[in-house]
């Protein structure tokens, strides 16, 4: 059977309803099924506290004690001598036992028995002939001839227990019809603003990124809500950002090389066919631009991996100064043909725990990064410093610096200083965002340090 969707208004309020029902039942049930057993058990109690009280009175001679005793535990006291009887208070009230009739003679087997038993102390739960009701009674020895004997009733049969119920009954219908109209308000302001969230939840849904989620309540709970709504909505104004900007920068990287592969192809076909020189020249950036295409596809899969944790690292360890170097040497062209000068400095050898193929593409990265914004001196620096059981790598270059309103964005896909795009020396502008995906991967502290016309260190801690 399909469940039968209801909104929330009617969940809290049933909710709220069943809450009211059950306590109201579970008061009832209190009070038909355990009440009487409650009463018992207290009357027991009471009753046998009043025969020690009533003990210790007579020998202390206090009959006004006695009086006051039954009167405040709507009891009766009978005192019996030589099965005579010395003293009774409220002897004539309703409910009351007669034991002794005029003629001085039992009326009740109990006195008889509790007499003969020779016991110290005894109760008996008897019918009263009076009133048909279960009463309890007594008997205390409370010396060789005397004896006293105590009853109360063990039923509630005072008129304002009947009064107490009627007004039970008529307050509990108050209380279940009123509190069910409160359930049913209360519901109402409870879901209101939940529900006004989920109508901008759906055109946040379909678009709509820039109208905030504003609440005017003073649940806590509810504004928790709508702050992580306003911040899902910056989160993705933000990506939406970056995708349009990606998508741009993309086709930007991407319409070059083939504009400039078509456009050889077409000088080797038609103008150079018989200029082997100029056709072998033409070939050969067609070969560059086809490698850059090439380089751009890869780092955008590599990144995609990455973000969606498809790559998984493989942890080792691996002498660090020594892949530096290797890295290095991958740049010999720009040294000679173009004079770019790399600098390695560190103190020692060291070994250190990571994903090597992970770390050598930070480093690479970082270094063409570098590459692509220093100063006129060409000075690329790497330095090794270890601090505090870590070692830092550097990677500084000598360009004009970053501002630092833009030091948090230069991580995003393609952010470039200048407002129009910018292709690369070398490398398709992903390389930042590949390096903090790899490094947020493996828990690294990584960072950037800038001066402005003096230059850029990128840095990040790896363990040792």
């Amino acid at each position: 059977m399909k469940p039968i969707n209801r909104t929330l208004t009617m969940h809290i309020w049933s909710y709220l309803a069943i809450f009211l029902t059950i306590i109201l039942a579970f008061l009832w049930i209190l009070q038909v099924l355990f009440f009487d057993i409650y009463y018992e058990k207290r009357t027991t109690k009471i009753i046998d506290a009043i025969a020690y009280k009533t003990k210790k009175s007579y020998i202390n001679e206090d009959s006004s004690f006695l009086d006051q005793l039954s009167y405040n535990n709507n009891a009766c006291i009978e005192i019996i001598q030589n099965n005579k009887t010395i003293y009774s208070s409220n002897g004539t009230r309703r409910g009351c036992l007669y034991t002794i009739d005029e003629s001085g003679e039992t009326t009740n087997t109990y006195i008889n028995d509790f007499i003969s038993s020779n016991k110290s102390k005894k109760n008996y739960t008897i019918i009263n002939p009076l009133l048909d009701n279960k009463t309890l009674v007594s008997a205390i020895k409370v010396n060789e001839d005397t004896f006293a004997f105590i009853n109360a009733s063990l039923e509630p049969t005072d008129p304002a227990i009947s009064i107490i119920r009627e007004e039970l009954i008529a307050v509990s219908v108050g209380i279940y019809i009123s509190s069910f109209i409160l359930a049913y308000f209360l519901s109402k302001r409870i879901s209101t603003p939940i529900l006004k969230i989920n109508e901008r939840s759906k055109k946040m849904a379909k678009g709509d990124l820039d109208t905030p989620f504003v609440v005017n309540e003073n649940i806590k709970e509810i504004k928790e809500l709508a702050d992580t709504l306003n911040y899902t909505k910056e989160e993705l104004s933000k990506i939406n950002e970056t995708r349009k900007d990606l998508l741009a920068n993309v086709s930007h990287d991407l319409k070059t090389p083939l504009t400039m592969i078509k456009a050889y192809a077409e000088m080797s076909r038609d103008l150079n066919k018989d200029n082997a020189e100029k056709r072998e020249e033409n070939l050969n950036i067609i070969i560059e631009e086809t490698e850059r295409l090439n380089l751009l596809v890869n780092d955008i899969l590599e990144l995609s991996k990455n973000e969606s944790n498809m790559n998984e690292l493989i942890i080792e360890r691996f002498n660090i100064n020594n892949e530096i170097e290797s890295i290095i040497h991958r740049f010999d062209y720009l040294k000679e043909q173009e004079g770019y000068n790399f600098i390695f400095n560190y103190n020692k050898k060291y070994e250190i725990l990571g994903d090597k193929n992970k770390i050598n593409q930070v480093i690479y990265n970082l270094i063409i990064n570098a590459v692509n914004y220093t100063g006129k001196d060409k000075k690329v620096i790497i330095n090794l410093k270890e601090k505090k059981k870590k070692l830092r790598i550097e990677i500084t270059d000598t360009g004009k610096g970053i501002s630092p309103s833009e030091i948090d964005k230069i991580w995003e896909k393609y952010y470039k200083s200048e407002k129009n795009h910018k292709r690369n020396k070398i490398g398709t502008g992903l390389g930042l965002s590949i390096v903090k995906s790899i490094l947020i991967k493996h828990n690294f502290n990584y960072g950037v340090k800038s001066t402005i016309n003096k230059g850029t260190t990128f840095y990040f801690d790896v363990n040792i």
